[in-house]
């Protein structure tokens, strides 16, 4: 588990379950079900180092698709409308990506 240490599982778990049907992925709900909503801004610069997959310093599109399966394998990918949503609500600056702090700020949302 990528998150071990960070979130407990029994919270992923159940935040994972929340937005098992198609197009039911909320951003807020997710983040607070998850328990990363109360985390340390420590804490949440982890969480990005871990969705951030390429290293590249930002949260790119397909990155984004793929975000709940950063938190369990077996998870569903995000449509692109959800993924479209969650990357215009966390890009504040319109580059078409999510920074860290851009991050930040969406998970303390």
């Amino acid at each position: 588990m990528a998150f071990a240490g960070v979130l407990k599982d029994a919270e992923i778990k159940a935040a994972i379950d929340g937005c098992a049907a198609a197009e039911s992925f909320d951003y807020k709900k997710f983040f607070k079900a998850c328990g990363l909503a109360g985390k340390s801004c420590d804490e949440v610069k982890k969480a990005f180092a871990i969705i951030d997959q390429d290293n590249s310093g930002f949260i790119e599109e397909e990155e984004l698709k793929l975000f709940l399966q950063n938190f369990s394998a077996g998870a569903r990918a995000l449509s692109d409308k959800e993924t479209k949503v969650f990357l215009a609500a966390g890009d504040s600056d319109g580059d078409g990506m999510i920074g860290v702090d851009e991050f930040a700020a969406l998970v303390k949302a």
